[in-house]
């Protein structure tokens, strides 16, 4: 499983289904901004900020990559996590995601990040 919480200053917030049930998916921030959300309906799926550049290759290459948000589809792309996409890839968008968002953040926000302790 991809470990979003591993991440420097990740923090994980359930988003509550309509009426009080079961959460339907957590987002993962840093620093208050979204880099990774993890579906739990009926298909498990992450959707993660993506390079505009590899949007339409990575959907092209892989089935299970696609949109299902309502989030930019230039920059954001779903991947599901029982679908052809491999561990491995999975883990590199999440990555990538993270440093995306990371590098939208302040100078001293980043410094806060890097400190040990945080």
């Amino acid at each position: 499983m991809i470990r979003l919480a591993e991440k420097p200053g990740a923090k994980a917030v359930p988003v509550p289904a309509p009426r009080g049930g079961a959460p339907l998916a957590t987002m993962h921030k840093v620093k208050g901004k979204v880099f990774a959300i993890v579906g739990l309906g009926r298909t498990e799926h992450v959707i993660v900020k993506c390079d505009p550049h590899l949007v339409e290759v990575l959907k092209a290459t892989y089935a299970g990559v696609g949109h299902r948000s309502h989030l930019d589809p230039r920059n954001w792309i779903s991947v599901e996590l029982d679908a052809d996409v491999p561990a491995d890839e999975i883990g590199r968008l999440v990555d990538q995601s993270y440093d995306l968002v990371c590098a939208t953040l302040t100078r001293r926000q980043r410094a806060e990040l890097a400190a040990p302790g945080d």
